[in-house]
């Protein structure tokens, strides 16, 4: 009974961010089609994408779209487009950039470094969120 309870567990949890995932798309992979279909962008903010990928950070990618758009449609826009940040040495700042994180949670990023896996992640920041938006979190970001 236990052994189906975790498989169960496991495999809701897996569901869980598949589903997240796929409302996410990386900026340095996502096709033009996709990158298209996102209302925020015009035809040349895809065509500046597809020129400069691969973007080593998030914040290069903020940096060609922060002309055109407003904070606001920045943040909307990246709760659907990004770069993955690496959690061991990305900039504190580079954290803000995940829609919702300020300031204060930025800093718990950075403060709990360096992560040896995805769990030691989820329990430190756990301490201050919820499964879900550590869930959400933890889609944009990955280890180095």
């Amino acid at each position: 009974m236990h052994i189906r309870k975790t498989a169960l567990v496991v495999l809701c949890f897996i569901f869980a961010l598949s589903a997240h995932a796929e409302g996410l798309l990386n900026a340095n992979t996502a096709s033009e089609a996709s990158l298209k279909a996102l209302a925020a962008l015009s035809d040349e903010q895809v065509a500046t994408i597809l020129a400069d990928r691969p973007y080593a950070k998030w914040a290069d990618l903020n940096s060609d779209l922060a002309e055109s758009l407003s904070a606001e449609e920045l943040e909307e826009l990246y709760g659907k487009l990004f770069v993955p940040l690496k959690l061991n040495s990305e900039l504190q700042a580079d954290f803000q950039l995940i829609p919702g994180v300020g300031r204060k949670m930025a800093h718990e990023f950075d403060e709990y470094r360096p992560y040896s896996d995805m769990e030691q992640f989820r329990r430190e920041i756990g301490k201050y969120v919820d499964e879900e938006e550590v869930a959400r979190y933890e889609q944009y970001v990955i280890l180095d």
